[in-house]
């Protein structure tokens, strides 16, 4: 056996003796499991306007968008969503691009170089990790929503640029950042702050509209916002947003954005027509809160600020354990499990959908009950 293949095998023992052991698992088009794994909060990924939408835009556009959008691949339909996006979210601009990793990325590394300082908060999500890492900026890792320590680390960045990491909603503890003393300590120190509304968009606020522009800081001049396409809006996609400035920059400074193809138009339509049921459908984003009320009370674990729940778990073993059993009778539940939670604590990930029939809802909720008293 070869160097690396060996390698290969010795990492594969490490990771089944511990746990962490990951597989891919297809399933087919008429998957019968209740699906409370993925992150299509609304239900919008399957509604009949947005599945017309996406196959409408392949038929006009193509398959692809045939090049990067500096080239010939920006279509009048991304201008479109970046317009209506814009407005939802109450920004000035949008710039949309290919994934919401890809929108981290762009942001963080066309904003920070070397010669800057990023302060980064302790549970933010790997893309941000990843493209501070790029920035090749100094970089502070703070407690997790510790304004104070925000604050003491920006104070200390003598006359550098300062970005400051945060996501509005946590996707594994699901609690929100404490954003407007965030804003207020980045306006004091010249900072930027970059919130990514990954988690926020199509959930938080009185109609999804994100926790940015709920808590009063939409197009506030030193907040930038980071969202994607494919958890709220059904969809696939990244976007950033804020002033026209910042897009011009972006265009033209961003790497993940200038050499990579444009978002595929059936991608494109299909995010906008979902975009515009969340606008027209306020009661979507309160179906997903009372849902998560209700669920959080039968799990008996803390409201998530969001749409997901997590169930701690003793291990990654009983964490997986407790998955499969919630599979075997109909329920497909996500499991979190180190390296991906930051805490370290193994997690039943439960994504609560409105796009769940009631009866369907109420099954799932008997199963989830029943598994987690069994391993809690």
């Amino acid at each position: 056996m070869g160097g690396w293949e060996k390698w290969f095998t010795d990492e594969a023992a490490r990771r089944d003796a511990a746990g962490l052991t990951r597989r891919l698992r297809p399933r087919g088009p008429d998957d019968d499991v209740i699906d409370l794994a993925g992150n299509d909060y609304l239900g919008l990924s399957r509604h009949p306007e947005v599945v017309r939408a996406a196959a409408e835009a392949a038929l006009t556009w193509g398959a692809g968008a045939g090049a990067s959008r500096l080239v010939t691949g920006t279509l009048a339909l991304h201008e479109a969503l970046e317009r209506e996006l814009a407005a939802f979210l109450g920004q000035p601009a949008a710039l949309v691009m290919s994934t919401g990793y890809h929108a981290n990325l762009a942001a963080v590394t066309a904003l920070a170089d070397r010669d800057s300082l990023i302060v980064s908060d302790a549970h933010v999500h790997a893309s941000l990790i990843d493209a501070a890492r790029l920035s090749r900026a100094e970089i502070v890792v703070t407690p997790h929503n510790d304004v104070d320590a925000v604050a003491a680390a920006l104070a200390m960045r003598g006359g550098r640029r300062a970005l400051v990491l945060v996501e509005s909603i946590y996707s594994v503890l699901g609690d929100a950042a404490p954003l407007t003393g965030l804003a207020d300590v980045c306006e004091t120190h010249d900072a930027l702050l970059i919130v990514d509304e990954a988690h926020g968009l199509g959930v938080a606020g009185p109609a999804g509209e994100g926790l940015v522009r709920a808590v009063g800081l939409a197009a506030a001049p030193h907040v930038v916002v980071t969202a994607t396409l494919s958890k709220a809006l059904g969809a696939q996609g990244g976007a950033v947003l804020g002033s026209p400035g910042l897009v011009h920059h972006l265009v033209n400074r961003a790497r993940p954005f200038i050499f990579d193809t444009g978002l595929a138009p059936a991608a494109t339509g299909g995010a906008l027509a979902g975009l515009r049921l969340l606008r027209s459908r306020p009661e979507l984003p309160a179906r997903v809160a009372a849902r998560v009320d209700g669920l959080s009370r039968l799990l008996d674990v803390e409201r998530p600020a969001g749409a997901v729940l997590s169930v701690p778990m003793d291990s990654p073993q009983v964490a997986m354990t407790a998955q499969a059993e919630c599979l075997e009778h109909g329920v497909r539940v996500g499991c979190f499990r180190p390296p991906s939670v930051p805490d370290g604590i193994s997690r039943l990930r439960v994504t609560t959908s409105a796009g769940v029939t009631d009866d369907a809802w109420d099954r799932a909720g008997d199963v989830l009950a029943k598994v987690v008293e069994a391993h809690r």
